[in-house]
């Protein structure tokens, strides 16, 4: 792992050394504006059946560039290695799509990145764990993250890795606090997961350690809110995680997934919940001189819970009753700008020289756009998980609020007004770049909605 001293060396060597300068390309006509669309949850499938709604939904748009053959229409490949994911059974997820693509290379990515860290133990000497082991014995040490072996937000190997850790290096009283998942993974495996957690928790009980699931929730009900789009969700997090309090109180985490989803609830749903003991006691507040990690290697999902934990003052997202005095570290920096978290467990991935920069460097005015949901992918992830502009004389970013209602029942979201943002951008003559993401397509297909999804991707760009 690199220390900050390295990875700053290394940015200002690259940086000085290397000119950035743009040629003229073979086939992209000079002085007219390029326009770069994303169909955020587009993929091809081989199998074209009832199933796969790409190939149901009517995109004569699409189908027409296809007819045209390759020089209007290829396909990459959009996991695995190809975009800096450990193994090629890797899912890929948008957030490495766009690093991968404003970056126009390949990235070892942060799942990777942890892989390396547990594997040769750097995660157990770097400042971060050194910065929380002093908790591990007499205090409590409490996890936050996904359950899940999607690969897209967490893994529970690496959970698990992390546990293992902390066990090995005398954590006494271990705290989880479970988010459940059916977005990244299949729906109904948030049960296979939970007997999973509570069989490795219990063989550390087994080993003198103190170790219990305290909180839960589904990822969009609780705490896992990203651009500010709900932070009722993540005040929810904090309730439960924190202050022990939730509308759902159990003394056993398998029957709180079995009561909860009651009624059709799926997994990412599961309203929040507190695990109590006999007398009704919150079983793992957070409290001062805890350390808390969250253990999603992924940044969008856990930038405002972070906030919630980093920011003593000026945070007034939600009242957070109290703020106990703790060590919080993130699993990485989840945006390097704004050093949140100023302490992590693995340093995130350097990206430098993204098309962005490259544009800005060169003169180039720019213009992106997709609403709420999507605008941190089109800006943020787009050019190497940075904040803010390069220059900002040369960029405009326009971002159109997303509804705050369920997205299969409103397919459509902001497809059209994204289109015509993008297409006023275009005409105005005022930017050489413009650079749109249709939030839809991926958002409505993660509900697992057939019918919405195939009207999404009709107005996602295929109609």
């Amino acid at each position: 792992a690199l220390d900050d001293g390295t990875r700053r060396r290394h940015r200002e060597t690259t940086t000085r050394t290397f000119a950035m300068e743009l040629k003229p390309h073979a086939t992209i006509p000079q002085k007219k504006p390029v326009l770069v669309c994303i169909l955020d949850g587009w993929g091809e499938n081989p199998i074209e059946d009832e199933h796969n709604a790409v190939h149901v939904a009517k995109t004569p748009t699409m189908d027409g560039l296809k007819a045209k053959g390759k020089d209007y229409y290829r396909t990459v490949q959009a996991h695995g290695t190809a975009v800096g994911l450990p193994t090629d059974d890797d899912m890929g997820n948008s957030e490495v799509g766009h690093n991968a693509l404003g970056a126009g290379k390949v990235i070892a990515q942060g799942a990777a990145l942890v892989d390396i860290a547990l594997r040769e133990k750097n995660m157990f000497s770097d400042p971060g764990w050194t910065y929380i082991k002093p908790a591990f014995e007499n205090n409590t040490l409490h996890i936050i993250g996904l359950l899940s072996d999607g690969g897209v937000h967490s893994r529970t190997d690496q959970i698990f890795g992390m546990m293992r850790g902390a066990l090995a290096d005398g954590c006494k009283r271990l705290r989880l606090h479970v988010l459940t998942d059916g977005r990244d993974v299949a729906d109904g495996t948030c049960h296979e997961y939970m007997v999973k957690l509570v069989a490795e928790l219990d063989s550390y009980v087994a080993q003198g350690c103190d170790a219990k699931i305290a909180s839960g929730g589904g990822r969009m009900a609780v705490t896992m809110d990203r651009y500010e789009a709900d932070w009722g969700m993540v005040e929810r997090g904090w309730r439960a995680h924190v202050l022990g309090e939730a509308p759902n109180k159990f003394t056993c985490p398998k029957e709180a997934l079995v009561e909860l989803k009651k009624g059709g609830i799926t997994d990412q749903y599961i309203a929040p919940f507190v695990i109590v003991d006999a007398d009704g006691k919150a079983v793992g507040t957070i409290e001062d001189d805890d350390a808390v990690v969250i253990a999603n290697f992924r940044a969008d999902r856990v930038v405002e819970i972070s906030k919630a934990f980093e920011y003593e003052t000026g945070f007034d997202a939600f009242d957070r009753v109290r703020f106990p005095k703790i060590k919080f570290v993130g699993l990485m920096q989840y945006d390097g700008d704004l050093k949140l978290p100023s302490n992590f467990l693995v340093p995130p991935p350097l990206i430098e020289r993204t098309s962005g920069e490259w544009l800005a460097k060169n003169g180039l005015k720019t213009f992106a756009c997709s609403e709420t949901q999507k605008f941190g992918h089109v800006t943020f992830f787009w050019n190497g998980n940075r904040s803010g502009y390069f220059n900002e004389e040369l960029e405009t970013y326009v971002e159109i609020p997303s509804d705050n209602v369920p997205f299969n029942e409103a397919p459509l979201m902001k497809a059209r007004e994204i289109t015509a943002a993008g297409k006023e951008a275009l005409l105005s003559g005022k930017y050489d770049v413009v650079r749109v993401n249709y939030a839809n397509p991926d958002m409505v297909g993660h509900t697992g909605n057939m019918a919405a999804t195939v009207a999404a991707f009709f107005e996602g760009g295929g109609g």
